[in-house]
């Protein structure tokens, strides 16, 4: 099965095309969501030797994340898979880097997945590694003071190892000092997106689908009623 995963929930946009146990990946550490992002499908079809009709499916890091970011990937995933002809299927970005992070972590571990969220919060997921599924979530994925965010994993855990990853510690050093030790610094992978979207439920969001913001937007929050001037919500 060859699937398209895709990430932009973050300023790195990471680009994977999975075709079994073969996998090729372009990623941009420096930005550039717009159309860096179909260079990079681009890229990875090619070094894979296929043509984006030859995906079986696209999957994408639905967030939470970049609100700007999480439009940019949900709108590209939408339209290849459109042209294609194929299903899109979501998976959380919080997952796909506890995914990735479980790779290194003790079999029993608790894996705490935080990227910075900006406004001084973090998102914030936690999860156990699953044979069957990738990961498995413990609690609501949520967004949360830095501050907060010891005491929560640590309460999940319960006396389990706890592996810590995501970009929130580069943000917040000194409120996430406590879990600093073995923090695996990284954002989510397309690669980790496309493998949770093959282990999971497949269901097709090409129509419905929207990104995961788990918070209102700042303009939401300034403007519940709507932006003075522009037409009213009902």
């Amino acid at each position: 099965m060859k699937i398209l995963g895709l990430d932009t929930s973050t300023a790195m946009t990471s680009v994977a095309v999975l075709d079994g146990e073969r996998v090729a990946i372009a990623t941009s550490p420096h930005g550039g969501r717009g159309a860096d992002v179909l260079v990079h499908v681009d890229r990875a079809c090619r070094e894979l030797g296929i043509a984006p009709r030859e995906l079986d499916a696209v999957a994408i890091g639905a967030g939470p994340g970049s609100f700007t970011g999480l439009r940019i990937g949900m709108a590209t995933a939408k339209g290849i898979a459109f042209a294609a002809g194929r299903p899109l299927w979501a998976v959380s970005s919080l997952a796909a880097l506890a995914w990735d992070a479980a790779a290194t972590a003790p079999a029993d571990a608790v894996i705490c997945a935080a990227l910075d969220a900006r406004r001084g919060e973090v998102y914030a997921g936690c999860f156990r590694r699953d044979a069957a599924h990738g990961v498995t979530e413990l609690d609501p994925e949520r967004v949360l003071a830095p501050a907060e965010l010891p005491a929560w994993a640590a309460a999940l855990a319960a006396g389990a190892p706890l592996a810590c990853t995501g970009d929130a510690l580069a943000a917040y050093p000194d409120a996430l000092a406590a879990l600093a030790t073995g923090w695996r610094a990284q954002t989510p992978s397309g690669r980790a997106v496309a493998e949770l979207a093959r282990r999971g439920a497949r269901v097709d969001v090409l129509v419905a689908g929207t990104p995961t913001y788990i918070r209102p937007s700042e303009a939401e929050v300034m403007y519940p009623d709507g932006v003075p001037g522009a037409l009213r919500r009902r």
